[in-house]
């Protein structure tokens, strides 16, 4: 049964997250953020198969039934339509066609929808700005040398690293043309035209000393708590900036201590996961008392729907006094990447793998994104604990460098997330149930301490960290996978 129309189609909005919607039939609309496009999902030979008609409106609604109707037609007589497919874009469909626009974003269609939306979003934006002006209504065929290095020549006085990237991006299509039979050469392939790029170092910082005082002025960060939670997580998880601020809830696994992050949001297009410190969680438990009811860790301050914006940690940085010479986000990595493999000892290929970087085992072997897992396990929570040891106000608070001091502070605090999860799950069942009812309740079922409630959740002596979260509850907030408290450890 045939579901939708064209007044349904034009009516379809693009959302953070790609989805499809289906006709019917298999035949489904693939919508993202860059656009939207055709697919059919069908069976041959026992195994799934699919296909690409093209992209919406290019190829209206009308065109793409006819075209599914011919492949069910073909499936019928025994025969795949992806072979069928594949004679085609080579002769009648593709050769109809021939401007550099057309072929670019033919070629966008079929290279680049594995790829992040951030990355799709770039390679779009080079296009749009940079090649179609010119290049666009021009037969690829008669592009010349001479044309892109004019195209290339006024990129660069704006950037050179730009012209770079315009460059190749130009190559990319061409070759498409050239592989699609619609163009002879690829002008673009030997153009040597630019100045040579200069090794870029993000600034980072690799004296564990100065470390320590970054750890301590993050500690201090006077700004929101959702922005110091993104500031220190960064230190503690060391990954892409993007990645870190698109963090969502139902990312993190608290019980497995896992992020899984999918390959759309990464740059290598590929699934990653981030193992999390006790440290890590700890965070992300307290973070959750502000957001958890945002799809987003880190929400941006205007619309909760959106992330942190992109310079959100590296103006925190700014406010803490570091200039853009000393350490950005980025340079997190290199700081992580540099004192493992110096100050911890670890491996450089566990350090690569968990930067999420394309390298091979010593078999030769792409590493997955379950590669020494466990390693990699150990590995954060013991740079999280060394970040620990740098910290000034850590080693304080411990009472030096005794493994066992300080931890009632620890527990405390955990105990406070705890009991806030209780009065949040009474309040569940009974929402017309006061605070202080909430506490009695709890005192009765033996978990909270009469000496507890006396000191801490009284009127008079109530802990500033917990009133603030009785108004997050009133809110609604949520700490679902939060602490729980139990007759043998009560508040």
């Amino acid at each position: 049964m045939q579901k939708l129309t064209e007044t349904k189609l034009k009516a379809i909005k693009p959302r953070k997250t790609p989805f499809k919607v289906s006709d019917g039939g298999g035949l489904f609309l693939l919508v993202t953020e860059v656009g939207k496009y055709w697919r059919w999902k069908y069976r041959f030979d026992g195994k799934e198969k699919s296909l690409s008609f093209g992209k919406y409106p290019e190829i209206s609604l009308a065109k793409a039934r006819e075209v599914h109707q011919v492949g069910r037609a073909l499936l019928k007589e025994g025969q795949n339509p992806s072979d069928k497919r594949r004679i085609e874009k080579l002769t009648r469909k593709i050769s109809n066609k021939s401007d550099f626009k057309s072929i670019a974003i033919e070629w966008f269609d079929q290279k680049m929808t594995d790829k992040s939306v951030d990355h799709q979003k770039r390679q779009m934006a080079i296009l749009e700005k940079d090649l179609f002006p010119t290049l666009g209504n021009v037969s690829v065929r008669e592009i010349t040398a001479l044309e892109l290095t004019v195209i290339l020549h006024r990129t660069e006085k704006r950037s050179v690293d730009m012209a770079h990237r315009v460059r190749q991006v130009a190559r990319s299509v061409l070759a498409y043309a050239v592989a699609t039979g619609r163009a002879d050469s690829n002008p673009a392939r030997e153009l040597d035209v630019l100045k040579p790029l200069k090794q870029k170092h993000l600034p980072a910082i690799v004296d564990p000393l100065e470390l320590g005082l970054l750890m301590d002025a993050a500690e201090s960060y006077q700004g929101t708590k959702i922005v110091r939670a993104a500031l220190k997580l960064s230190i503690h998880l060391f990954q892409r900036p993007g990645e870190i601020r698109h963090m969502e809830w139902k990312e993190v696994n608290f019980e497995k201590k896992i992020w899984a992050i999918p390959g759309r949001k990464m740059k290598t297009g590929r699934d990653h996961l981030v193992p999390l410190s006790f440290q890590a969680i700890k965070i992300l438990t307290e973070l959750r008392l502000l957001t958890g009811n945002n799809r987003y860790a880190f929400p941006g301050a205007r619309r909760n729907n959106k992330p942190l914006s992109e310079n959100t940690v590296r103006k925190a940085l700014r406010t803490l006094g570091y200039g853009n010479d000393q350490v950005t986000p980025h340079g997190f990595r290199a700081t992580a990447r540099t004192l493992i493999d110096e100050e911890l000892g670890y491996p450089m290929h566990i350090i690569e793998a968990q930067l999420s970087h394309a390298v091979k085992d010593p078999n030769g072997r792409a590493y997955n994104r379950t590669s020494h897992l466990a390693e990699r396990s150990e590995m954060m929570q013991e740079w999280s604990n060394y970040l620990d040891k740098l910290t000034q106000r850590e080693k304080s608070s411990r009472g030096g460098s005794r493994s066992g001091a300080g931890r009632k502070t620890e527990i405390d605090q955990n105990r406070k997330i705890a009991l806030i999860n209780e009065i949040r799950l009474l309040k569940k069942d009974d929402p017309t149930l006061s605070n202080s009812k909430a506490i009695k309740l709890l005192q009765e079922k033996k978990l909270i301490r009469p000496q507890s409630r006396e000191r801490y959740l009284t009127p008079k002596h109530l802990d500033p960290q917990i009133k603030e979260a009785f108004e997050l509850v009133e809110a609604g907030g949520i700490v679902d996978l939060a602490p729980r408290l139990s007759k043998d450890k009560p508040f």
